[in-house]
């Protein structure tokens, strides 16, 4: 499944197609690392509680990260489809960071 051309269409635009794809890019980076909950995500990017839901929604929508816990006990992981299209996604970071 490496190098699935619908996933990485699918990471196209959710990292670099769409707003906020580099707020996102840089959530996901954040937690290949080590999982954490909204709370902890927004002290650690700077950005309001508000913006790093929003994000989790459409990450955990697209199945790029998933959820254990309820309400205020979430914490976030990546999820096994993105493990399985690492390749890809590191692909477009560097893509990214040439282009800058």
């Amino acid at each position: 499944m490496a190098n699935d051309p619908y996933a990485k269409r699918l990471l196209w635009f959710i990292f670099a197609g769409s707003r906020g794809g580099l707020n996102r890019l840089r959530l996901v980076s954040i937690l290949k690392n080590t999982p954490l909950n909204a709370n902890q995500l927004a002290k650690e990017m700077g950005l309001d509680y508000k913006a790093i839901q929003h994000h989790m929604r459409v990450l955990e929508k697209n199945n790029i990260v998933t959820k254990v816990g309820e309400k205020y006990n979430v914490t976030y992981f990546i999820s096994n489809f993105l493990e399985a299209n690492m390749e890809s996604f590191n692909e477009i970071i560097g893509k990214l960071e040439k282009g800058k």
